[in-house]
């Protein structure tokens, strides 16, 4: 997924990774749930690109609507606050060596 971001916001896309990489094991907590194998993002001049692998994307999306989770709400918050537009990327290559 691509997202532009609102203009202005770069800081508080800094502060929002620093303290998702601080609050590590409230997601992994939450990606577990989701059934969420690997969540980066990307930040490429005022866009965020997310890779996102998952058993299900549907079934990741549905679980992370109904979460309880305080981190789960921050991150809402920040994408409420921030995202100005949001694009799915076709998927054109997806190899695993496992």
């Amino acid at each position: 997924m691509r997202v532009r971001l609102e203009p202005g916001s770069l800081p508080r896309v800094r502060e929002w990774a620093a303290e998702l990489n601080a609050r590590r094991d409230e997601v992994l907590a939450t990606l577990r749930d989701e059934g969420v194998r690997v969540e980066s993002v990307f930040l490429d001049g005022e866009t965020l690109v997310y890779y996102l692998k998952a058993d299900s994307i549907d079934q990741a999306r549905d679980v992370y609507a109904r979460s309880e989770h305080a981190i789960d709400t921050y991150h809402q918050r920040f994408k409420d606050e921030t995202f100005a537009e949001q694009t799915q990327l076709e998927l054109l290559i997806d190899f695993q060596n496992l």
